[in-house]
């Protein structure tokens, strides 16, 4: 009876540790954020792909386009929890090595509240590993829209 029960007990440990796509999507997401709010900028650049596009729809409803070096180069001039994003994920959707990301997000800068809006991420697979190739978001004051 002890060695089924045993065994009954490995098998569903087994089957509910399984890493799924959308875990492993996740925690692409939430490295660029942990390594943003630790200034670990080796962390952050880890996540993107080359050819990585930032954007960002701006308070006045501007489109503004960034390099992701420029963007990694302000986060050096960071230190460890001086840039806090807390994102929630209400959105992910996969189709083979493509993945798309809706994040709704609070920024808080020195521990004081900056700024909200979304995160829209596009994935794409390479190597076996989700590199973020497209980040776009809103930034906004009012954070009750």
């Amino acid at each position: 009876m002890y060695k089924i029960s045993f065994i009954f007990l490995f098998c569903i440990s087994f089957c509910f540790a399984q890493t799924t796509e959308k875990d492993l999507v996740k925690e692409s997401v939430e490295k660029l954020f942990t390594g943003m709010k630790n200034a670990d900028t080796v962390m952050m650049k880890s996540v993107f792909a080359e050819e990585a596009i930032l954007q960002t729809i701006t308070k006045n409803n501007t489109l503004k386009t960034d390099q992701v070096k420029d963007f990694i180069d302000s986060i050096s001039k960071l230190s460890k929890n001086d840039a806090e994003e807390k994102i929630k994920f209400e959105a992910i959707h996969i189709d083979g090595n493509l993945a798309s990301v809706f994040t709704p997000y609070s920024f808080y800068f020195k521990g004081k509240f900056s700024h909200c809006g979304a995160n829209s991420f596009q994935l794409v697979k390479q190597n076996e590993v989700w590199k973020i190739q497209y980040l776009i978001d809103t930034r906004r004051t009012n954070c009750n829209k």
